[in-house]
């Protein structure tokens, strides 16, 4: 079987390095908020270039904690994408705030700036776009949109690890970004994990409390908090492979690129790169209007493949009554069209032939 991901061919290079640090920390018995979470968070911030790097329990936790440090709450709208997953959305929801759903760019698949600017209305009070897939949203439109209307702007960046514009490390562009080390991601723990950067001392301060049960000094609570804090064994295996990362990620674009190239005269449309900033590619998603033939063709010869994501977020159960006005068509279009392939660091040449040959015998057989 062709994973999506293959963890295992992964571990194999950092197991020593890992076995060795969790073996550490088991005998230091420190795992609460220890060493190596602080290390991490330093060395994330030095990578990143943001002032704070906080780690959090999710990527989910990263986004509401971000939200409640810049002020967002109950009666406020942000805007955002209805093209990720759910998780974006609950963040606004858990803070009482609205989320807005608008059209993304049917080549991209990021947030539409023109989009953002139509949806503004005296309750907006942030933007919330999300670097889809590992490919860098328009920050520079966003942010002058933003700037002129006097709007937060937090960065979902739990696709897009190591994903930059012009130099700067998507996260360190607003005012606010939140990072999922889901083991899938480019970035990826052996279990939950997140990070929240900033470089508001400010903000930075009170996430701290908020990650921690509303506490800066044990046992003395400013606010009511929540217990969301990056596990120390976690820290263990993402100090590990953040010294890899920039390599993960360059294979990542040459497994996309090569495939890419040998289905570059099938009936279908392969990833676009805008250039705006530097795609790292957490997901190869192809648009094609035989995805269930092509889906069927994969399984039977034990590749895997996935629908990122089947049903937009303004048609999901959970939103569509307050939704049922919204027409998203660029939306809806990729939604029904989607198709995901493996893409990891570890993903060789023979395989990714393998995988677009299958491809090829259904489109041009």
């Amino acid at each position: 079987m062709i994973p999506m991901v293959n963890l295992k061919a992964q571990y194999a290079e950092i197991k020593d390095e890992v076995e060795q640090g969790l073996a550490e920390t088991i005998a230091n018995c420190s795992f609460i908020l220890g060493p190596n979470v602080h290390a991490f968070e330093q060395e994330c911030a030095d990578y990143l270039g943001v002032k704070h790097a906080i780690g959090v329990a999710s990527g989910t936790d990263a986004l509401h904690l971000a939200l409640i440090a810049e002020g967002i709450g109950p009666g406020d709208e942000v805007i955002t994408t209805a093209f990720t997953f759910i998780a974006t959305a609950e963040a606004i929801r858990y803070v009482g705030a609205k989320p807005v759903f608008v059209d993304i760019d049917p080549k991209t698949f990021n947030i539409s700036p023109e989009a953002i600017e139509q949806a503004i209305t005296p309750n907006t009070k942030a933007v919330m776009p999300v670097h889809l897939f590992g490919q860098p949203a328009d920050m520079a439109r966003i942010t002058a949109i933003c700037a002129q209307h006097n709007l937060k702007l937090i960065e979902d960046c739990c696709q897009s690890f190591g994903a930059s514009i012009g130099g700067r490390q998507t996260g360190a562009i607003g005012d606010a970004g939140g990072y999922s080390f889901f083991p899938s991601k480019n970035l990826g723990a052996y279990g939950d994990g997140g990070l929240v950067v900033t470089n508001s001392d400010a903000a930075a301060e009170t996430i701290k409390m908020l990650r921690n049960h509303g506490s800066k000094v044990r046992y003395y609570h400013d606010i009511i908090g929540y217990n969301s804090r990056l596990d120390e064994m976690q820290a263990v295996i993402l100090r590990a492979k953040l010294k890899r990362i920039d390599r993960y990620n360059g294979a990542r674009r040459r497994a996309a690129h090569r495939y890419s190239e040998l289905m570059a005269d099938l009936p279908l449309t392969t990833p676009f790169e805008d250039g705006i900033g530097e795609h790292v590619y957490h997901q190869y998603t192809l648009l094609c209007d035989r995805r269930d033939e092509v889906m069927k063709a994969l399984q039977e010869n034990r590749i895997a493949s996935a629908i990122y994501y089947p049903v937009p977020l303004h048609r999901q159960n959970v939103f569509k009554d307050e939704c049922a006005g919204v027409s998203l068509p660029n939306t809806e279009r990729v939604a029904a069209t989607c198709l995901s392939l493996p893409i990891c660091s570890e993903l060789d040449d023979q395989t990714i032939e393998k995988i677009a040959g299958v491809i090829r015998g259904v489109l041009k057989g």
